[in-house]
C-alpha cells in the first residue's frame, strides 16, 4: 500500500470512498507521522490522537453505509487560532496558559460537519504576529526543507508556519490557517505549498483569536490548488454571528479548478518590481507569465500606484487593531494570572509576563498610534491610504483586469535564528512587502509553488483576484502548478 500520507487530499478521498483503506487507517499513518516528525519541526503544540481515532471511527461507520460529508475520514492540523471545544487554544501565547474554550469556531465546526478529522493544534507565530514562527511561547516551527548542502535550520514563514510544515512535511491532509498581511501565501511559498486567503467575509472569524479585526481572514493550506479549493469550500459561509461575514453562496471551488485561463486578462503591476529584487524572483515572475500566455490568457501591465505605501499603513492599522483586541488578556477570567498587590498591578504583571517581545512591540505602536495627539497623524491617515490601495485595485479590474500576477515573496525561506532579521524588525515585516496590499483591500489572494532557487528551496507565485472570485484565481493557480510540474516535497531529515 502507498504510504497513506503521501496522498493528495483529493486522493485520499477517493481512496476512503473506493475502501481501499479506512480514515481509521490513514488517521493512524499521520499519527506515527506526527510522532516520528515532530519533536524535530515542532509544528504540533498539542496532539489528539483519542479524539482524531474516535472521529476517524465515526467516518469509518458512515463510509461503511455509503454515506459521509465531503471530507469525511479527512485528517487535518488546526492553527492554535482557532477555537476548539474542551482542547489547548491558546494562541501560541503564554498569558492563555490552559485555555480550553467551551465552543467550537464557525470554520471548525464546519470542517466536523463535513466529516474532517482533527489531528491537533498547530504551532504558530504568538497571536499571529510575525513572518518566521520565532514568535511562539513554544519556539519557533522549523521547516522541512534544508538548503542543498546545508544542515542549517530553516523557518517556515508565518504566522501559519506550523500549518504549512505539517502539511509540506505530511503531518496532515491539510491544515487551518489565517492571513492578516501574508500569514497564509508567505509560509506557503516558503515550504512549496498552496495557500489561499480569501477575501474578507468569506469565512467567519468567529471563535477565531483576533489579532487585527478588519484583516484577519481564515483560509487552507494544503498541497494541491484542488485540495485547496476542497478545503476552502468547506472552511466557507455565512455566519450569523459574525457582522463582517457576507451572506453569499458558497461556490464548488474545486468546479472551477480545471476551467483554465483563456481569455482571461493578468495584470502585472509595476510598483511590484521593487529595487534589488533577486534575478530568481524576477525570473520565476517572467515564467509565470509565459504559462498564463501559453494557456490563453492575455497579460497587460498596470499601475497600483499607492503600493509603496502599504506597508507603513499596514503597520499602523494592524497594531492598532490588536493593542485594542490584546487589551482584553488581564488575567481575570481565563489564560495566566500573575498575583500582585492590588488589580492595577495584577493587569500589569499578567500582560508582562503573559506576552511576547513582538506581541508587547505592536500593542506598545498601536497604543501610540491611538493616543490623543496622534490619532489623525497616524491611524486616520493610514485608513486613508487603505481607502487609496483599495481604490488602485478597484481600478485595474473595472478595467478589466481578471487577476494580478505577483511573486508571493521577496526571496526563499531564511534561516531560523537569523541575526539580521532578529535586530531589525523592519527587515523582518518587508518579508510582506507583496501581501499586505491584499489584506487592506480586503482581496483574494493565492500562493502557488511555481520553483526554486539555487539552494532547491521553493519560490511561490501570487495571484490576487476581484473580490469573492477566487475561482479565477484556483483555476490561474492551477494552471501554474500544472506548468510547473516539479515536486515540491522535503527531503525527509527528521
Amino acid at each position: 500500500m502507498t504510504d497513506l500520507t503521501k496522498l493528495s487530499l483529493a486522493d485520499a478521498r477517493k481512496g476512503l470512498k473506493a475502501k481501499s483503506f479506512t480514515a481509521t487507517e490513514l488517521t493512524g499513518a499521520y499519527l506515527k507521522a506526527i510522532d516520528v516528525a515532530n519533536p524535530s519541526l515542532n509544528a504540533y503544540v498539542a496532539v489528539t490522537p483519542d479524539q482524531a481515532l474516535e472521529m476517524a471511527k465515526a467516518s469509518d461507520e458512515k463510509l461503511s453505509k455509503g454515506q459521509g460529508g465531503t471530507l469525511e475520514g479527512i485528517p487535518l492540523g488546526i492553527k492554535d487560532l482557532f477555537a476548539t471545544k474542551g482542547v489547548h487554544t491558546q494562541a501560541a501565547s503564554h498569558i492563555l496558559d490552559g485555555f480550553k474554550p467551551e465552543y467550537e469556531s464557525t470554520v471548525t465546526a464546519n470542517l466536523w460537519r463535513d466529516g474532517a478529522v482533527m489531528l491537533g493544534k498547530l504551532n504558530m507565530d504568538e497571536f499571529a504576529m510575525g513572518s518566521s514562527n520565532e514568535t511562539s511561547y513554544y519556539g519557533p516551527v522549523v521547516s522541512p526543507f534544508r538548503a542543498e548542502g546545508s544542515n542549517a535550520k530553516l523557518v517556515p514563514g508565518g504566522s501559519s508556519g506550523g500549518s504549512a510544515a505539517a502539511v509540506s512535511a505530511w503531518l496532515c491532509a491539510a491544515a487551518t490557517a489565517t492571513d492578516t498581511g501574508g500569514s497564509i501565501r508567505q509560509p506557503a511559498a516558503f515550504t512549496g505549498t498552496v495557500g489561499i486567503k480569501p477575501t474578507y467575509g468569506r469565512c467567519s472569524r468567529w471563535g477565531t483569536v483576533a489579532f487585527a479585526s478588519s484583516l484577519d481572514q481564515a483560509g487552507p493550506i494544503a498541497r494541491t490548488v484542488k485540495d485547496a479549493a476542497l478545503m476552502m469550500t468547506s472552511m466557507s459561509g455565512f455566519d450569523v454571528k459574525d457582522s463582517t461575514s457576507v451572506d453569499l453562496a458558497v461556490p464548488d471551488f474545486a468546479a472551477a479548478v480545471e476551467r483554465g485561463v483563456k481569455g482571461l486578462v493578468i495584470g502585472v503591476p509595476r510598483e511590484y518590481r521593487m529595487d534589488g529584487m533577486p534575478a530568481e524572483i524576477e525570473r520565476l515572475w517572467s515564467q509565470g507569465l509565459e504559462w498564463l500566455k501559453a494557456e490563453g490568457a492575455t497579460v497587460r501591465d498596470i499601475s497600483l500606484p499607492h503600493t509603496k505605501y502599504a506597508l507603513p499603513a499596514y503597520y499602523i492599522v494592524a497594531p492598532a487593531e490588536a493593542s485594542s483586541n490584546l487589551a482584553r488578556y488581564d488575567g481575570v477570567k481565563y489564560g495566566l494570572r500573575v498575583s500582585g498587590k492590588d488589580i492595577t498591578d495584577m493587569y500589569e504583571l499578567t500582560r508582562a509576563a503573559g506576552f511576547g517581545r513582538e506581541v508587547k512591540r505592536r500593542i506598545m505602536i498601536g497604543t501610540y498610534v491611538l493616543s490623543a495627539g496622534y490619532f489623525d497623524a497616524f491611524y486616520v491617515k493610514a485608513q486613508k491610504v487603505r481607502t487609496l490601495i483599495k481604490k488602485d485595485f478597484e481600478d485595474a479590474f473595472n478595467a478589466g483586469v481578471d487577476a494580478i500576477l505577483t511573486p508571493a515573496t521577496p526571496s526563499a525561506a531564511f534561516g531560523v535564528g537569523d541575526e539580521a532579521l532578529a535586530a531589525d524588525p523592519v527587515a523582518m515585516y518587508l518579508n510582506d512587502v507583496f501581501t499586505v496590499t491584499v489584506n487592506m483591500a480586503g482581496l483574494p489572494g493565492i500562493a502557488v509553488p511555481a520553483g526554486k532557487d539555487a539552494a532547491g528551496l521553493p519560490l511561490g507565485l501570487q495571484l490576487i483576484g476581484k473580490p469573492f472570485d477566487e475561482e479565477t484565481l484556483f483555476a490561474a493557480a492551477r494552471v501554474i502548478e500544472k506548468s510547473a510540474a516539479m515536486d515540491f516535497s522535503p527531503k525527509p531529515w527528521w
